[in-house]
């Protein structure tokens, strides 16, 4: 065990490292992006309903391994985890009200740059040997941008950052949640627990994945959705001075009152867009990795698909999530006192052991279901930079640090950590998508724009790796 001033060093540095990468410079470059993209392919968003009538139409006729809607349920499940949950709660109790807005915008926007990277990742997309098929932006920068070096970072960032925000942060917010709850779980039990669950599914490999995935991802987002309305419910009367709140906050300076800490206008929007990133990672490389094995007759029609994941983790989710913990802080100011990591949990409690029951129920699908869709991003990653022999041993480390994560005694060092690897891993993959933009506009012009969204497109066939 790490002494508690050795502890306190690393947090040190990870918070000064996260401050910098997450500085003027990459919030600007990420929510720029997201507008540039925006403007560029026309406002893709509008298509969120066509998208809608693609979820569950299947053709066993095109090449893939998955379909649209377990292609979505897979990126769903490794993006809506503690996130939406603690990441929420920290952005509140740290960057005020305003950070929701921040938050939900980032979300929104996000949806353009799905969009693209999930594009790129079924264009640029490769079958293995064993008939496998691999894609995201590493083959992206690799086969489209001619950057074989900048690929090569993106894949050791992504397997580094996956032990960060689809790892470590997750079984640790489980495990503290667990232990404040009345059940009392020791961090080491829910540790062992979480190792148990996540071996066995990791060994049926993406079709396990997918279908644990598909299973669990509708059922834990309705059992919190329906946490969230009973919170509200009891404080009713705070939900419209709440909302208010958040949008007050969004755009003015704010000293410490009604519950809540001061917070400017800078802090608000930092803190949002990074808890939006974490949440729904739109721009950071991700969700693509899963996008390119489905099965689709061009690369538009699953772009559109995959586009609507942010608005649902994090316009939807974490909007909730912003409003309940700012409606039960406004009803109960004591709560402000909590630490950033247990507010949701306390937040929950004002509506009895009922409250607590369905929190830690969504917790805990949410941590397994983030654990599996990101073991498949982060080992794909390690598979482009060393090949097939490198997936065993990346699975044995996988489920330690999910025990690891479980145990460490202070949780700020893990969510720093995770701040800075999805810098690191979200810079390489901005550069893909703007540097792109032709493939992106030309694509996007003819399948939607002019309404060939149907149509079989014979250049996604992957070629051989």
């Amino acid at each position: 065990m790490l002494e508690p001033r050795m502890l306190d060093a690393i947090d040190q540095f990870l918070s000064n490292t996260s401050s910098f990468l997450w500085g003027y410079i990459l919030l600007f470059s990420l929510l720029g992006t997201h507008l540039y993209l925006t403007l560029i392919l026309r406002v893709p968003q509008r298509y969120f309903f066509t998208a809608l009538r693609y979820y569950f139409r299947k053709d066993h006729t095109r090449q893939g391994q998955i379909s649209h809607f377990s292609s979505l349920m897979v990126s769903l499940a490794a993006n809506i985890g503690t996130g939406n949950i603690v990441g929420v709660a920290v952005a509140v109790s740290t960057g005020g009200p305003g950070a929701v807005l921040w938050c939900s915008l980032t979300g929104l926007l996000g949806m353009a740059s799905r969009y693209a990277e999930s594009l790129l990742a079924l264009r640029y997309r490769v079958r293995d040997a064993k008939g496998e098929i691999k894609g995201g932006p590493m083959y992206a920068l690799e086969r489209g941008l001619k950057c074989k070096w900048l690929a090569v970072i993106f894949a050791v960032m992504t397997a580094i950052a996956a032990f960060g925000i689809g790892n470590i942060t997750q079984a640790n917010a489980a495990s503290q949640v667990l232990y404040e709850s009345a059940l009392n779980v020791p961090t080491w039990l829910t540790g062992g627990i979480l190792f148990v669950i996540v071996t066995m599914v990791l060994l049926g490999g993406l079709q396990g994945i997918s279908r644990v995935c598909t299973a669990c991802v509708p059922t834990m987002s309705i059992v919190y959705v329906i946490g969230c309305l009973l919170v509200l419910g009891t404080h009713i009367d705070y939900i419209i001075p709440a909302i208010a709140r958040i949008w007050h906050c969004a755009f003015s300076s704010e000293a410490a009152s009604g519950g809540f800490i001061g917070s400017t206008i800078m802090l608000a929007m930092q803190t949002g867009v990074k808890r939006g990133l974490f949440s729904n990672e739109a721009g950071m490389g991700s969700a693509p990795i899963v996008a390119a094995p489905v099965k689709t007759p061009n690369a538009v029609q699953q772009a559109i698909v995959a586009s609507t994941g942010p608005f649902w983790d994090t316009v939807v989710i974490c909007t909730l999530t912003g409003i309940t913990l700012t409606t039960a802080v406004m009803a109960t100011p004591s709560l402000a006192a909590t630490n950033g990591d247990v507010l949701t949990y306390h937040s929950f409690g004002t509506i009895g052991s009922l409250g607590s029951i369905l929190l830690t129920i969504s917790l805990v699908t949410f941590v397994v279901s983030t654990l599996l869709g990101w073991s498949y991003f982060g080992e794909k990653a390690l598979e482009y930079l060393g090949g097939r022999r490198l997936i065993t041993p990346y699975r044995v480390l996988w489920v330690i640090a999910v025990f690891v994560g479980s145990i460490i005694p202070k949780s700020s060092i893990v969510w720093n950590f995770a701040d800075c690897a999805n810098a690191l891993m979200a810079l390489p993959n901005l550069i893909c998508m703007i540097a792109l933009t032709p493939v992106l506009i030309q694509q996007t012009r003819y399948y939607l724009w002019e309404k060939h969204l149907d149509e079989d497109d014979p250049t996604i066939t992957p070629s051989e790796e």
